[in-house]
């Protein structure tokens, strides 16, 4: 598979938008790991082959050991290998991702809202709607996965 066109090239400033907003998630107080668990589970969900690469290699870059990470698409199942926070930030990526079928629940909003301040929660959101963005454009034009190139 080809990359259909180079999105960067074809709108820098669109892409410098959606850049903006990552600098405001990195300077949100949310814990790198935790944005980065939230978008490759994001990603996974989209079927994101240049995102998964991506975010997979941040999170070993970062420490993550590879026995958490392969367990993402079924961390209800992972036991202590995830914390109370990085369950509830899974969860409602899950949810918020899926909109289309969940329609986000009272519940999954409650349980989110339990662990997570109004501002934590609100900028996991963004965090959660922006990695969805990326992987419209990263599948939408075929970006090429680094582990592929």
């Amino acid at each position: 598979m080809s990359q259909r066109m180079d999105y960067n090239k074809a709108t820098p400033a669109g892409m410098k938008a959606l850049g903006g907003v990552y600098g405001h998630i990195l300077h949100s107080g949310l814990p790198g790991a935790l944005i980065d668990l939230v978008y490759l589970r994001v990603s996974q969900i989209n079927g994101c082959a240049f995102c998964i690469d991506m975010h997979s290699r941040d999170l070993l870059k970062g420490g993550m050991a590879v026995e958490k990470m392969v367990l993402v698409p079924a961390w209800r199942e992972g036991g202590k290998l995830f914390d109370e926070k990085e369950c509830a930030a899974l969860a409602w990526a899950e949810s918020v991702t899926n909109v289309s079928t969940t329609g986000v629940p009272d519940a999954d909003y409650q349980a989110a809202a339990a662990v997570f301040s109004e501002t934590e929660l609100a900028d996991l959101t963004i965090a959660i709607g922006l990695m969805n963005a990326y992987n419209r454009m990263a599948i939408s034009f075929r970006a090429t996965p680094a582990a592929a190139a």
